[in-house]
């Protein structure tokens, strides 16, 4: 007991009443440490509670900064820490050894306490600020690559089969005409691969390379100029936690910051955080009020203060952390601080700058807490996979089933023949005999294809500057069934225009505004002129029943001029911007200014308005209740300075409003006539005031913001009790937020293309309701079921039953909802969602955005395509199987992360019900022949075999077979990539024509089957015709059998080709061309006495004819019974 200071047990009466006791002795360092980690636990639990508050949580303490720091410095009064005052390093040390202290022993709590001026062994601790997009370094590059390629049973095939040839025992023909195709499919993706990474490093080192400047103490000296500390530049990548970073207008964050102090006297600042949660409107932040005190920058580097900072998390709307002084600044000798040490404040989401937002105006100091994979940016963001199409998947699918069907042959043939003598050699080398079964030329032709098909969108004048970024996926265009869109920038152009002002008697359109202007210049007019005592007017004005129509105007407009949280900049060119954390707002203020009334000047305390007749008017702020989610209004009690008069002003959703407003007969249905037009209402109400009833709720609300439970529950209260009654009801606004071109019928053509839509964003359900409305994603009179604030698994199941029995309506759910849901029934939510005409989730993160799309698609098997136009789309659109990029006023990320780049959402129209169709549907046909073109000669090849005694010899040899898949029949082959089965003008018309290639009908089994069934049909007849016709000539079996082959091939081609194309007339005569010319030059394979002989042409036809000619009956009779739906239309 001897060794414990008697100190640490006793207390005096100063240290209750806040005081910081100096100790003669060392202080207990185990103690120090309980103490101040309660202190700290106590305000986690604080801030935490505060945090809840936002989402509607019960709350527990103060949401007043100072406040809280008070109470909570006399509640835990042993949080006083014991220090020598004269040894300034020792009371700075211990915060930095605590810091490190308090992370040991928790591994997987990444919690942090950092200190200003962070040793370097904690600040290496924490992930590098890199931002890192590349899929490939030197040593992982081949590998993956080569992964990526040959876990495709298909190549892995080919690569096996060309290997063979290197086996003396094995080898059948040339090398060459095995390996090469191989070696051209891998070079040309290895260096596309290669190519893409290169871009990705570019853009990496581009990022990492932004410039900041950081305040440095380490070089910091007191000579220096006084209140400018000394920076240094560092690149991005360089920033460590702990490190405090100056940012500048319009500079983007470097990393996830505490913000410290702004160069706004009231510690505020706008972020633009639309890379972020995709919403375009300016957010407002906070500065730590301890910091924003302080007298200039250079303060921050002598403050001995440390930051706590949770558990990093995805959520970009919550932060639990604190701001902690350990002993107050820049005390003289022998001073006793006159505030409770430490003081401690809590810190939320509103005091933090996100990583990849930017600040907006002014400039900012800000403390490092998060850098690189901690950041919310990041965390939001999921690695781009590779992605496959669908049509890929079914091929590798039939790949193995022909290779089953080549190995059965195989065993077979030996088998008849009775396995004898080295028998696995010859099934080894039957298999390299029926290996065209498998055609690597159909890999060849499918990367050729899919190249025609992207110039052909990126060359379409019709949606220009479309660019194709994944070259592999135009078919998948052809098959979606679901489409999951943002709304901020994609469907809605984010520009709000007021359209509509209703009040009561009277409504004004869009084009009668200049009546408006006229009206309120006459009000003002009026005004001044009898201008003797504003005071008994304005009191007249209130009780005179039937006020004639300028002075209504002018009452409507001022309050709409004056109810707001809008603050005008002056730019250095002389124009004004607005700054508010909504978009409405804005256009409200900017009508105001369009018809006379202009905001000149706004502060925290002061508003001033210039009248149409040019003169200022001023009014004081005396209170503001900020619009809430939960609340859905905002009200401001203001003072005209000339004449004295308090009036309390109110706005806020026709929800709420109703129930305040005094009783009128046309405000509901007003409001329900303006949601149908998909206009944004907002009711404007006021309610004159007289001083003792200003000062009596001033008293009242006092009172109930020093309560120490329940605050803001007793402050909501007071408000609504004493204000929000009977208020005078002035108008109805009614705001536009502009589409963007031809989104309404584009979404009635996909709607009617049997695509399902879901809209996902990060907006207010409110906002999103009406852009579903405007925008027809919900039809007329359609039932809008609207999930929000789920909190029990009861009330979910409740909503699940509900919507499984009206499958017809169209769901508006919130981000926390959705996530209850995911989390408690994911599979029951999906099923019934995805059976809904159309979904709306709201206040949807990036990463929620992306597990929808996940969940879609893992649960229905179906084609996803998400589009969008933010840093926030971007994991959506990776998480989709085709990713759909708008270039647009958030910039180009998500044009960069997508696999298909527009300008405009209306392009998709063209982009999936022209190109995508046209690009499966050639695709599919292309597939299928080039597996016809292989499986008919290796029919012929068993055939052959079995006649000769079952031997492993080959039909064709050497040029022939090489020939055969390239120069003979290469073109006309590919020349199907130019077919179309109905002209663009059609298949834009009737969106029908779309919904049956979803059914995958274009290339599946039975299509398989029956091509098998051609190909055996056709190699069988040409073989055993060739044989029973030239039983004589025996030797020219060879030549016989092949031009006739080739004659088949030509004419099968003529027979698929719905539409003629120029290139398809040249490619079929010149190919019967080359092949005639190369006879010629072949004579080990042709005796041209013979070819050119008339027997060899009539009988070459007579085969020809039988294997072709029945193939022509079968089809025009299907045509006639059975017609394709596209030619009932032509």
């Amino acid at each position: 007991m001897s060794d414990i200071p008697l100190h640490t047990f006793g207390r005096s009466r100063q240290a209750r009443a806040g005081y910081t006791p100096l100790s003669n002795g060392e202080p207990s360092e185990q103690v120090r440490d309980g103490t101040a980690s309660n202190m700290r636990a106590a305000v986690r639990a604080a801030a935490s509670s505060a945090s809840m508050n936002r989402k509607g949580k019960q709350r527990q303490y103060s949401d007043d900064p100072e406040e809280e720091a008070t109470l909570l410095g006399d509640a835990s009064h042993e949080g006083g820490e014991y220090r020598d005052d004269e040894q300034e390093e020792a009371r700075r040390e211990p915060s930095a050894q605590r810091s490190i202290l308090s992370r040991k022993g928790r591994t997987n709590d990444k919690s942090r306490t950092i200190p200003f001026r962070p040793p370097d062994k904690l600040q290496s601790k924490f992930p590098p600020n890199m931002v890192r997009n590349q899929k490939y370094n030197v040593f992982t590059f081949l590998p993956l690559v080569f992964y990526e390629q040959f876990k495709f049973f298909f190549n892995l095939y080919f690569l096996l089969v060309a290997l063979s040839q290197f086996i003396p025992a094995l080898k059948i023909g040339f090398i060459v005409t095995y390996v090469a195709p191989l070696a051209f499919v891998l070079t040309v993706t290895i260096g596309k691969e290669a190519y893409d990474d290169y871009k990705r490093n570019l853009r990496d080192r581009e990022a990492n390379s932004q410039k900041y400047l950081v305040l440095d103490h380490s070089v910091y000296s007191e000579s220096s100029p006084a209140g400018i500390p000394h920076t240094r530049s560092v690149p991005s990548s360089s920033l460590r936690v702990g490190d405090l970073v100056v940012l500048e207008k319009n500079q983007r964050v470097p990393a996830d910051l505490v913000l410290l102090r702004t160069s706004d006297a009231s510690g505020t600042c706008f972020i633009r955080t639309d890379q972020l949660d995709g919403e375009t409107d300016w957010k407002l932040r906070v500065a730590v009020p301890a910091c924003q005190k302080l007298g200039n920058d250079r303060e921050l580097l002598t403050l001995d203060a440390e930051i706590y900072a949770d558990t990093p998390i995805k959520d970009i709307h919550t932060f639990i952390g604190t701001f902690t002084i350990n002993s107050p600044p820049a005390l003289l000798d022998g001073d006793v601080p006159m505030v409770p040490v430490p003081t401690v404040e809590p810190l939320t989401a509103e005091n933090m700058l996100w990583s990849n937002t930017v600040l907006a105006a002014g400039s900012a100091v800000g403390f490092v807490v998060y850098t690189g994979a901690e950041t919310r940016a990041v965390m939001n963001t999921s690695h781009p996979e590779t992605k496959v199409g669908l049509l890929d998947i079914e091929i590798n699918r039939l790949a193995k089933i022909l290779c089953a069907v080549t190995f059965a042959l195989s065993v077979v043939l030996v088998a008849l023949n009775g396995f004898r003598g080295l028998w696995y050699i010859y099934i080894f080398r039957f298999l390299i005999l029926f290996s065209s079964i498998i055609p690597i030329s159909l890999r060849v032709n499918l990367d050729m294809g899919k190249t025609v098909y992207a110039q052909h969108i990126m060359a379409d004048h019709e949606i220009p500057n479309t660019i194709v970024r994944t070259s592999t996926l135009p078919e998948e265009l052809g098959r979606i069934e679901y489409l999951l869109s943002d709304k901020t920038g994609t469907l809605t152009q984010n520009e709000m225009e007021m359209k509509k002002l209703h009040m009561g008697t009277v409504s004004y359109g869009f084009d009668s505004m200049d009546e408006v202007a006229h009206q309120l210049a006459m009000a003002f007019g009026n005004a001044e002129q009898g201008l003797q005592n504003s005071l008994q007017t304005g009191v007249q004005l209130a009780t005179r029943g039937r006020r004639d129509m300028s002075s209504r105007v002018h009452d409507v407009v001022l309050s709409l001029a004056l109810c707001h949280n809008v603050t005008p900049v002056n730019n250095d060119d002389g124009t004004v911007t607005y700054q508010a954390s909504s978009p409405d707002e804005v256009a409200i203020v900017k009508w105001t200014e369009s018809v006379g009334l202009r905001l000149v000047f706004r502060d925290r305390t002061r508003i001033e308005l210039q009248t149409p007749t040019g003169s200022r008017m001023s009014f004081d702020v005396l209170d503001i209740f900020p619009f809430t989610s939960e609340s859905k209004r905002m009200g401001i009690i203001v003072r005209d300075s000339q004449s004295g008069e308090i009036t309390f002003l109110q706005k806020g959703a026709d929800v709420v409003m109703t129930k305040i407003v005094q009783r009128n007969d046309w405000l509901e249905e007003e409001c329900a006539n303006m949601a149908r037009e998909g206009l944004r209402t907002l009711v404007m109400a006021r309610r004159r005031l007289s001083e003792q009833a200003y000062g009596h709720f001033k008293e009242e609300h006092h009172l109930a913001s020093i309560k120490l439970e329940g605050r803001n529950e007793a402050m909501a209260a007071v408000v609504e009790e004493l204000l929000e009654h009977d208020l005078e009801l002035l108008g109805l606004t009614g705001v536009e937020d502009k589409l963007q071109d031809e989104v309404k019928s584009t979404l009635e053509l996909l709607r009617n293309a049997g695509i399902k839509i879901w809209m996902l964003t990060g907006d207010k359900i409110e906002t999103a309701t009406c852009i579903a409305i405007s925008t027809k994603l919900v039809a007329r009179n359609q039932y809008i079921h609207q999930v929000a604030k789920l909190k029990t698994s009861d009330q979910v199941r409740d909503q699940l039953e509900f919507l499984q029995n009206k499958l017809d309506c169209c769901l508006v759910i919130d981000g926390e909802s959705l996530q209850l849901c995911l989390n408690m029934f994911k599979n029951e939510f999906i099923e019934i969602a995805t059976k809904l005409s159309a979904v709306v989730a709201c206040r949807c993160s990036p990463t929620q955005k992306a597990d929808v799309a996940r969940l879609i698609r893992k649960f229905t098997k179906k084609r996803v395509c998400c589009i969008g136009d933010g840093g926030n789309d971007v994991s959506m659109i990776q998480a989709a199987d085709v990713g759909v990029g708008i270039v647009g006023k958030e910039g180009k990320q998500a044009s960069l992360a997508a696999d298909f780049s527009v300008t405009q959402f209306s392009y998709l129209t063209k982009l999936l019900l022209w190109h995508g169709r046209n690009s499966y549907r050639r695709s599919a046909k292309l597939a299928q022949f080039v597996i016809h073109r292989g499986l008919i000669i290796s029919v012929m090849q068993a055939v052959f075999s079995s006649i000769f005694y079952f031997a492993p010899i080959a039909l064709y040899q050497g040029y022939l077979m090489a020939g055969y898949a390239t120069a003979y029949t290469m073109a006309p082959v590919f020349s199907l990539v130019l077919d179309r089965d109905v002209n663009e003008d059609l298949a834009l018309l009737y969106p029908e024509l779309y919904k049956e290639l979803t059914k995958g009908r274009q290339l599946s089994y039975k299509t398989f089957f029956i091509w098998l069934m051609i190909s055996v049909y056709q190699g069988a007849a040409i073989m055993i015709m060739s044989l029973v016709l030239f039983e004589n000539e025996f030797l020219n079996i060879v030549s016989i059998s092949f031009t006739a082959l080739i004659l088949n091939e030509l004419i099968m081609v003529a027979l698929e080709i719905t539409t003629w194309h120029i290139y398809m007339v040249l490619s079929e005569i010149i190919t019967l061309f080359i092949y005639a010319i190369s006879m010629t030059f072949l004579p080990e394979y042709f005796d041209l006495t013979f070819v050119l002989s008339s027997r060899f042409a009539w009988k070459v036809a007579v085969i020809v004819a039988i294997s072709a000619f029945p193939l022509y009956i079968i089809k025009f009779i299907t045509s006639r019974v059975a017609p394709a739906a596209s030619s009932k239309l032509l």
